[in-house]
């Protein structure tokens, strides 16, 4: 179990930023705009981080790459779950015209099911590459000193 507090909470964090920020957008009636999104990947890349920094402080020499690229992976994947699923009732309960004016901004008619599945997947995309990006500043060098 302790092997997932660090990705479990930072997880959770990110997802409640992600769904707050949707809801400031909401609240100004821009939460249909897809260019806001980008923002989504910057909360995503600084809560990754974090949780791979924390887990590293906790390991000492014990850090590895693939321990952190785990931790990484798992932290983005969970928040990922937790947003599209608020994403999923948001859209398809909650808002009435949020997914016909989503549909109108982006030019497409996509069915509900399918604008729910991008979102996921945008999001296990956005978790990978933040991933093994950030492993770059924590990963252990080969480079004699």
């Amino acid at each position: 179990m302790r092997k997932l507090s660090v990705p479990f909470r930072f997880g959770v964090v990110i997802s409640g930023l992600l769904i707050a920020y949707f809801l400031i957008l909401a609240m100004f009636n821009k939460h249909s705009s897809p260019i806001f999104s980008l923002f989504n990947s910057i909360i995503t890349g600084v809560g990754i981080y974090e949780a791979i920094k924390v887990y590293k402080l906790q390991e000492g020499n014990g850090f590895n790459y693939e321990n952190g690229f785990k931790v990484g992976a798992i932290t983005g994947i969970i928040a990922t779950i937790v947003f599209t699923v608020f994403f999923a009732f948001y859209a398809t309960e909650f808002s009435d015209t949020f997914y016909d004016d989503l549909a109108t901004s982006i030019n497409m008619d996509l069915s509900p099911g399918l604008l729910i599945f991008a979102v996921g997947l945008l999001g296990v995309v956005t978790t990978l590459i933040a991933t093994f990006t950030l492993m770059q500043l924590f990963k252990p060098t080969n480079n004699p000193s």
